[in-house]
């Protein structure tokens, strides 16, 4: 590498993580003053603050905003660059502006290399201990308030429920049915499903059931039936966030049995899952719209850019909010949504960088 390219690198990477250090700092702060009173009401201990919390909390946080700060860190120095008359330099020593961009396009590589392996499986295990500190410390009990809960269990048995009480354990008008070859051959109905926590199974009062056996049905009843499902009470204490604590290959997993069982939150987690993939892609894009945006010098400082290009950034994440939000609402395929956003965004880059100066 030449010079101007360890140049170009060590000033992006340099006002990347100064900057996201910064507001990782100030975000500590403002979330230690609105979190105080719940630590000393639950009597958080002071190493489990520190250690299971915050340290889990620096790499969430970076990741969550990392975008945002590589977008606004390209506009900040590249525009300096520009006002002091570095890239006119560059440009007249015969260095075109495409080679001027190698050593972003390697910055952002990297950066990229970095958040797409932090996201798929370093965050989530670290999110996993933070999870867990908030489950127990700040976060109220999770109340499980779905009804009429339909769930495939395994294959061809399906499971029903009108409610499920969580703080006792006890689901109401709970059945069971099985299907072969699209006709019912099995089912259970009863008044109430109780979870036994000594020997780890449920506990089934005032069931009956009906069969087929060859030409013949049958009936039977009783008071209760002691049994094993593969579903447990902390099924019905999930919380939707708790993706954020999956790497990759557990979420694949995860969304496969989420499918399996009829879910109806698949689609947000096929959100969480095709993000971790275009938000590192988004890096370049970001990276291209910044470099394009600010590499003329302009009359009044970089203000006026800065400006434009945190109002593109937030324009980006508002986008995608909304994207998100149609594709978890079944309004459009969760990959077309996810993707939606670094597509018309990088229509946008292409479209600056040809009038980029040269």
């Amino acid at each position: 590498m030449k010079i101007l390219d360890k140049y170009i690198i060590r000033k992006f990477l340099g006002t990347f993580f100064f900057s996201l250090t910064l507001i990782i700092v100030i975000a500590i702060v403002f979330d230690i003053s609105e979190k105080l009173d719940d630590f000393i009401e639950r009597k958080a201990p002071i190493r489990a603050i520190i250690f299971d919390y915050y340290l889990n909390f620096i790499p969430y946080f970076a990741d969550l905003f990392a975008p945002l700060f590589i977008f606004i860190s390209v506009i900040y120095f590249t525009a300096r660059m520009a006002a002091n008359t570095e890239i006119v330099a560059i440009l007249n020593s015969g260095i075109s502006f495409r080679r001027m961009l190698f050593p972003y396009f390697l910055s952002a590589g990297i950066l990229a290399a970095l958040s797409f392996y932090f996201n798929g499986w370093v965050i989530p295990h670290s999110n996993k201990v933070k999870l867990e500190f908030e489950n127990t410390y700040i976060k109220n009990p999770v109340e499980f308030k779905d009804r009429n809960l339909h769930r495939q269990i395994s294959p061809g048995v399906f499971m029903y429920l009108e409610s499920y009480n969580n703080s006792e354990n006890i689901g109401y008008r709970f059945s069971l049915e099985k299907i072969e070859n699209k006709k019912r051959v099995w089912f259970l109905a009863s008044d109430r499903i109780l979870w036994d926590s000594t020997e780890s199974k449920w506990r089934i009062e005032n069931y009956y059931t009906r069969g087929v056996d060859g030409f013949n049905e049958y009936l039977r009843s009783g008071k209760s039936l002691d049994t094993v499902l593969p579903i447990s009470p902390a099924d019905f204490k999930r919380r939707l966030n708790i993706i954020q604590a999956m790497d990759t290959p557990a979420l694949n997993e995860f969304i496969k049995e989420e499918r399996l069982s009829g879910s109806g939150n698949v689609n947000a987690y096929l959100v969480a899952k095709f993000r971790r993939i275009s938000v590192p892609f988004s890096t370049f894009i970001l990276m291209l719209i910044g470099v394009s945006l600010s590499s003329r010098k302009v009359r009044g400082g970089i203000g006026a850019q800065l400006g434009l290009g945190i109002t593109i950034s937030f324009a980006y994440i508002l986008f995608m909010q909304i994207a998100d939000t149609f594709a978890i609402n079944g309004s459009i395929p969760p990959l077309l949504a996810v993707w939606t956003p670094n597509i018309v965004f990088a229509g946008i880059a292409v479209a600056l960088l040809r009038n980029a100066p040269k």
